[in-house]
């Protein structure tokens, strides 16, 4: 019996490949988007702890120029947060679009392996068919030809 070999075999191992690729893109943004969260709450404690300290120094009689540079720390920990922020959205969106780019890959993919399941299975009917065509022939001979 003769076996399938698909023409186009190689373009389904690209697109398997693709797909493959796709995914592991896909990981690294989501890795790189729970660094961004994890940095954006550490700034956040980090905030809050500098403004616990604040409220401490108010109450015990620390010198102003102290105060002050709380202050300015608390306010560049409030733009670091702002500026993490910005960073987790275009993560986010990075994201996104990997999330719809592996999307796209995996329906080509399926498409392409489709297109090989049809293949396989033109291929299985045209072997089932001409065996049978050499079963019938066979049995035609076996009943013209004269038995001794």
């Amino acid at each position: 019996m003769a076996f399938f070999k698909y023409t186009f075999q190689k373009i389904v191992d690209l697109k398997s490949s693709e797909k493959t690729q796709a995914e592991w893109i896909l990981s690294d943004a989501l890795a790189e988007l729970r660094a961004q969260q994890a940095l954006l709450e550490q700034y956040l404690q980090e905030q809050k702890s500098w403004e616990s300290k604040l409220e401490q120094s108010v109450l015990v009689a620390i010198p102003l120029s102290e105060v002050l540079i709380i202050n300015q720390y608390i306010e560049y920990c409030a733009e670091s947060i702002k500026l993490k922020k910005q960073d987790i959205m275009n993560a986010e969106r990075k994201v996104f679009q990997k999330r719809q780019e592996l999307a796209s890959k995996m329906k080509e993919e399926k498409v392409w392996d489709k297109a090989k399941e049809h293949a396989f299975d033109k291929f299985k009917y045209e072997t089932q068919l001409k065996e049978q065509n050499e079963l019938d022939e066979m049995a035609s001979i076996r009943f013209m030809s004269p038995t001794s």
